[in-house]
């Protein structure tokens, strides 16, 4: 039985000189940013060069529709899909994706569940399955404008408290996207004590821990520009490079392009999180896995461009240099990739290693496109911290299956 590669060069070998068209293609969906879509690009140009008839074309879609868009839909109309973790739960509850743990080689998996980036491998993981490849790996990190700090007299906060102080000069974004208000929610119950969706199957977590966890946040968003709530991770990184005022980010999903010279208009560096109760605070993991629509007519050129896409030497190479973020670890310990990159993946990997990994029950995405609401209402004052964990722990209780 020969693979797809063999067959298309035997073909070409038994017939040189017969041009090969293309009679198979594939559609992707990924998501509109330079880091998700032009390495999707470059790798299916390039496995297109490798076989010539076989064509993978991506669409986008925006960040916002990333986090919260039926993947069921999306399954029934596209082959490949660059997905977000806790649809996981979703994918095998209803059999959307295809478990590629029965179509891959058990020594690639092997290899790619010994080089994850923190859990991001497991995270696809669900009923014993792998339902997609991690090949992209991200979490809140800290970054920032060395040259403000230097000129303002600052040094990189390290502790909550030098963190308020550089929020009140006016020099901290909060990026208060509201599902990464969710995602930061989450991040301060930890550092309570506390991991949300724990053993208590009727809450998220409890009151206690939950009104600490949301003043707290509340404190930070009260110090810095209001405006921040209308902002997601790509567009608080480049409002740090667009302007030469606000000089920091304390946490948001990491982007390694802003660490690129030649992307931006300034570069930016990046690190881990502050420390607060005399421990780093534990950020929420995201990164994104690519996997394949169980509806897909061309399943067996699926699996071998999904493996090309998470093998060591394209995330190392090829989809790094494209401008995506691997979620390959050979990709992030790599001394030119971190060269290029002002050191942005062996700055951050520690962050990633310890990284919360998300509830990933049938229903998730929907508990996060709603959950926001009330933890959102909470950070502008608009609900009390009681009344707003009241509502998150009704919404959570009213799925079935969690």
């Amino acid at each position: 039985m020969f693979s797809i590669s063999e067959r298309i060069l035997l073909t070409f070998e038994s017939n040189p000189n017969k041009p090969l068209t293309v009679h198979i293609t594939l559609r992707g969906i990924t998501w509109n940013h330079t880091r998700g879509l032009l390495p999707m690009q470059a790798t299916a140009q390039r496995y297109h060069e490798l076989h010539p008839e076989i064509e993978i074309i991506w669409e986008k879609r925006s960040l916002q529709a990333f986090a919260d868009e039926s993947i069921a839909d999306l399954s029934k109309r596209f082959d490949l899909l660059v997905i977000d973790h806790p649809s996981t739960g979703e994918a095998a509850a209803h059999g959307l994706f295809l478990p590629l743990s029965d179509h891959l080689p058990a020594e690639f998996l092997a290899d790619q569940a010994g080089n994850s980036v923190g859990k991001s491998h497991v995270s696809y993981q669900m009923d014993g399955k792998q339902w997609a490849l991690a090949i992209d790996a991200a979490t809140p990190i800290a970054g920032w404008r060395e040259d403000l700090l230097e000129r303002a007299g600052e040094q990189v906060p390290q502790t909550w408290e030098e963190l308020l102080h550089l929020a009140k000069r006016g020099m901290v974004a909060f990026c208060g996207w509201p599902v990464d208000c969710l995602m930061y929610f989450y991040t301060f119950c930890i550092n309570e004590g506390e991991t949300p969706f724990g053993p208590d199957k009727e809450r998220v977590v409890s009151e206690e821990v939950g009104v600490r966890s949301l003043l707290s946040l509340k404190e930070l968003a009260d110090a810095c520009d209001p405006a921040g709530f209308s902002r997601n991770p790509i567009q608080s990184w480049e409002l740090l490079t667009l302007q030469d005022k606000v000089a920091y980010c304390p946490m948001a999903y990491g982007y390694s392009n802003y660490a690129r010279p030649g992307y931006s208009r300034k570069v930016l560096r990046f690190g881990g999180l502050v420390s607060r109760n005399g421990k780093r605070l534990t950020s929420t993991l995201g990164g994104t896995g690519l996997a394949i629509s169980a509806q897909t007519k061309q399943r067996a050129v699926a699996v071998e461009y999904a493996q090309f896409c998470a093998s060591q030497d394209v995330q190392i190479g090829l989809f790094t240099q494209a401008g995506g973020q691997p979620g390959h670890r050979a990709a992030w310990l790599d001394p030119e990739n971190n060269r290029q990159t002002r050191h942005f993946f062996q700055d951050t990997l520690g962050t990633l290693d310890a990284a919360y990994l998300r509830a990933r029950f049938d229903h998730y995405i929907d508990f996060q496109t709603k959950a926001p609401i009330p933890i959102v209402g909470a950070l502008q004052g608009k609900l009390a911290p009681k009344e707003a964990l009241s509502q998150l722990n009704a919404l959570f209780r009213s799925y079935p299956a969690r």
